[in-house]
């Protein structure tokens, strides 16, 4: 191998990025026994191949629009994919609102597609017959939803709200065709909902990722767990499911937390052709005890004004007992 003047400050530079002779040898175009010398010469403790994986991993900065929530006791209640529509509330959100008086949450996330964006959609309109709402009418109604949940919602809790695909909508068309309104009042989704934290995911400690979609396909509970090393929670495909998934570094879960609209309701009829939808209806509830997350649950609508949680089937009752609580 051809001799390659190195000295000694350019070696110790090149160490700070590798502690592999092997990459420092064909850096430097040094033999391996060559870079072992030197570096005894500089009182460096001999090296191998095998010391880079020993070494703790460098963390980067955190990425923008990531959201770190530290959660030690309590619950989280999530609810995805509520494609909000006006004139119409739901069981999975009267039984959410509910499940929020009673158990008092630390956190509440609605993971994605709050809104819809029916007539922002980049696909066409289906025919005559589809007559979406307007943007304003969207608008109004996830507002009245939201001011629901906000209302049912402990002091203290934190609100968030990761971003969907449906969400999007709202940004990539004014982006697209009224690019030079960016910054502007009003043209972002969040500044419509300034009470609650916006982000792409959420970190609820090491162990547990919130966010609104990962793998697609049947397996997509397994395959996300399995992918991201963490429990994760995730919307989008509206089945509503819990994977165990375990290995030497314990039992964690992929979870799929349903659809908090009536998954046969007009803002699906379109596309669907009403055809039947592996889907189902109802949220998750997440507990930590002692910074430890307990076996998700998962609240399921069974009913109109009905949902099954915690081994007991609620009756709802009449839509004026949602507010009433929501007012407690």
């Amino acid at each position: 191998m051809p001799v390659c003047k190195v000295t000694d400050e350019q070696l110790h530079d090149a160490l700070q990025e590798t502690n592999s002779p092997t990459a420092l040898a064909a850096q430097f175009g040094i033999s391996m026994r060559a870079i072992q010398t030197r570096l005894r010469k500089l009182g460096v403790p001999p090296l191998d191949n095998h010391a880079q994986a020993r070494k703790p991993p460098v963390y980067r900065a955190k990425p923008e629009g990531r959201l770190d929530v530290n959660i030690t006791d309590g619950s989280v209640i999530i609810g995805s994919d509520c494609h909000y529509w006006p004139g119409m509330v739901s069981t999975a959100h009267r039984a959410f609102v509910r499940t929020i008086c009673e158990l008092r949450p630390k956190v509440v996330i609605m993971n994605g597609d709050v809104f819809d964006g029916a007539s922002a959609s980049r696909h066409p309109r289906l025919g005559w017959a589809e007559k979406p709402p307007s943007v304003r009418d969207e608008l109004r109604a996830v507002e009245e939803r939201l001011a629901e949940i906000k209302a049912a919602c402990p002091p203290g809790c934190i609100t968030v709200w990761t971003r969907g695909n449906h969400c999007m909508r709202f940004e990539m068309m004014l982006a697209a065709n009224a690019p030079q309104y960016e910054g502007v009042q009003g043209f972002s989704l969040s500044d419509h909902f300034p009470e609650w934290k916006h982000c792409m995911a959420v970190w609820l400690g090491e162990k547990c990722v919130v966010k609104h979609r990962l793998a697609g396909g049947v397996h997509a509970t397994y395959n996300n767990t399995l992918r991201s090393g963490v429990t994760l929670v995730t919307g989008h495909l509206h089945r509503l499911q819990t994977t165990t998934f375990s290995d030497y570094n314990g039992t964690r879960w992929g979870v799929d937390t349903g659809t908090m609209a009536d998954p046969y309701g007009p803002q699906f009829a379109g596309y669907t052709e009403l055809g039947p939808v592996n889907w189902a209806s109802g949220f998750a509830v997440l507990t930590f005890a002692d910074g430890e997350l307990l076996y998700p649950e998962l609240a399921h609508v069974v009913d109109e004004g009905k949902f099954s949680f915690r081994g007991q089937v609620i009756d709802l009752g009449d839509q004026s007992a949602m507010h009433k609580a929501a007012k407690a």
